[in-house]
This record gives C-alpha cells, sequence and structure tokens, in this order.
C-alpha cells in the first residue's frame, strides 16, 4: 500500500453523483494522486469505498475518517475482509471519534471518554473473526494522547485542519516509525478577497468544534483568532494562492515529518467537483 507521495481528500468522492464520483476518481487515479480520502457523516461508508475501489487501479481509498459512533466494529472487520480480498490491499480505514455536538446531536449523552471508545473500537476490531490488519488503519489524531494511540494501535495518524507546526509536533509524538498522513485545506485564488470568500465560512464552522478548537489554542493560537477567523488562522489553516503556493505549503508538512499530505480544494461551489483544480494541482506536481 503506497502511502507517500500527494492525495485528495473530498466530499464529492463520497456524497457528490455515483457517476460523476467513479469518473472523478479514475481521472485522479490516472493523475497521479496516491490516495483518494472520504469523509463520513452517516450512510453506509464502505459502500462507498467500494465504488471507489472499482472506479480505480492503483490509488489507495481511505477514510478520513470512519465515525466510530456509526459502525459495529465486527461489520466493519467483515466488510474490510471483503474489500481487500475483492479489490487487493488499497483500502486504508482510518478511523475516528468525530465531535461530540455531531454525536451527541441525534443522542445527548452519547459522545463520551473518546479516547477510551476509540480503544475499545479498536479491541473489537482485533477480536473480529477477521481482524483489520494493524497496518492498514490510522486515527484521526490530534492531541498527544490520541496521537500516541494511533502509534501504538495503528499504522500511524491521520490528522485534519492541522498546519505544518502541528505536523512537527505530531512528529514528536508519534515517533519516527509511525505514518504521519494530514489534512491540507486549498484554495487556489491568488486573490484574498475571493479566498476569503471562499473559505471563511467553511473555516468558521469547524472552529466551533471542540477538537479542532483546543488543537488550535494548543498551537498557540488566540480566542479571538477562532471566533473572528483572523487573517492569522485563515492563512495558517488554508493555502490559497497557485499552484506553487499549494506546493510550498506540501513541503512544509513533508519538511516537518508527514509522509503523505492529502489536499482538500475549496471552491466556490461546493456541490462542485474541483476537477479543473485537480489537474492544475497534479500538473504542478509532476
Amino acid at each position: 500500500m503506497d502511502l507517500s507521495g500527494v492525495g485528495v481528500w473530498s466530499h464529492h468522492l463520497r456524497y457528490g453523483d455515483p457517476a460523476q464520483s467513479a469518473e472523478a476518481a479514475a481521472e485522479l487515479d490516472e493523475l497521479g494522486f496516491t490516495a483518494l480520502w472520504i469523509p463520513d457523516v452517516g450512510g453506509p461508508v464502505l459502500d462507498s469505498v467500494d465504488h471507489l475501489l472499482e472506479s480505480t487501479k492503483n490509488t489507495v481509498i481511505a477514510t478520513g475518517i470512519l465515525n466510530l459512533w456509526m459502525h459495529e466494529p465486527s461489520d466493519i472487520a467483515a466488510g474490510y475482509a471483503s474489500l481487500t480480498k475483492t479489490h487487493g490491499e488499497r483500502f486504508l480505514l482510518g478511523i475516528g471519534c468525530s465531535h461530540a455536538p455531531l454525536v451527541d446531536a441525534k443522542e445527548p449523552g452519547r459522545f463520551r471518554k473518546p479516547l477510551a471508545a476509540t480503544r475499545s473500537f479498536l479491541d473489537a476490531l482485533d477480536a473480529a473473526d477477521q481482524p483489520v490488519p494493524v497496518e492498514n488503519r490510522v486515527l484521526a489524531a490530534l492531541g498527544p494522547k490520541m496521537l500516541e494511540l494511533s502509534a501504538t494501535r495503528t499504522r500511524g495518524a491521520h490528522p485534519y485542519l492541522g498546519t505544518p507546526d502541528h505536523t512537527r509536533q505530531a512528529r514528536e509524538v508519534l515517533g519516527d516509525r509511525p505514518l504521519l498522513l494530514p489534512e491540507q485545506t486549498a484554495v487556489l485564488t491568488e486573490d484574498r478577497d475571493e479566498a476569503r470568500a471562499i473559505g471563511t465560512d467553511w473555516l468558521r464552522t469547524y472552529l466551533t468544534l471542540p477538537n479542532y478548537a483546543n488543537n488550535l489554542l494548543r498551537s498557540g493560537f488566540t480566542e479571538d483568532d477562532l471566533s473572528s477567523v483572523s487573517d492569522r488562522v485563515f492563512d495558517a489553516i488554508i493555502a490559497w494562492g497557485d499552484e506553487e503556493t499549494v506546493l510550498r505549503r506540501i513541503k512544509e508538512h513533508r519538511a516537518a515529518g508527514a509522509n503523505h499530505v492529502c489536499v482538500q480544494v475549496l471552491t466556490a461551489d461546493p456541490q462542485e467537483f474541483p476537477r479543473e483544480e485537480w489537474r492544475r494541482l497534479a500538473a504542478a506536481l509532476t
């Protein structure tokens, strides 16, 4: 399973039109992106993984992340075994505990002791009739304790909404061997006003979630940075500019210890597949 290079993180590939998703995934595979990452905020996520595996030949399909509160570990283990038997070792199971406001929205009080819940989910995957191999799973991890768990119980960590500085801190916690696979958001425009129009509300939504807010506060940002979505936090999280600007940010993550960086492209129309932007990035990467 090749987890070097650069990947694409996209909600379009998961929740967009299935025909467009298949076509886009096949093109991303041909363009040389080494992994395609999809979120899980409800629905049959393994069906989406199967769809993308069928649509591609070489790229890894990764969940970024599978929400552990929404699935039974035994079902995931059985599904994982079936998918790898059919498609080979191209499915990376990214697992995460999501966020209290999202998990508790339908069932108040369900989100509790996320570290223990994650450990229990991994225990159940190990105890399944066909266990999910440690080397083919990673954890969404931001804080030290979850990073330590990802280093000991999985192949590594998939931080989301981070900075190169966080990547450096995560590498120090993980040590040398575990994989570090951060997400990097990008807006391909050299106009700050346009970048702000595309990315500010998107970022504000995430900054209301405790996991991300606390991680950024630990990294030296202030409450005012978060509440106002300051230029400081906007520029740190979102790489906006031309292709070279995005590539520089990817290189900063690599220099900080990342093995692989998955890029999430934002555009003015969040429902439209950003295929032209993906092509531009692929051309710059080669």
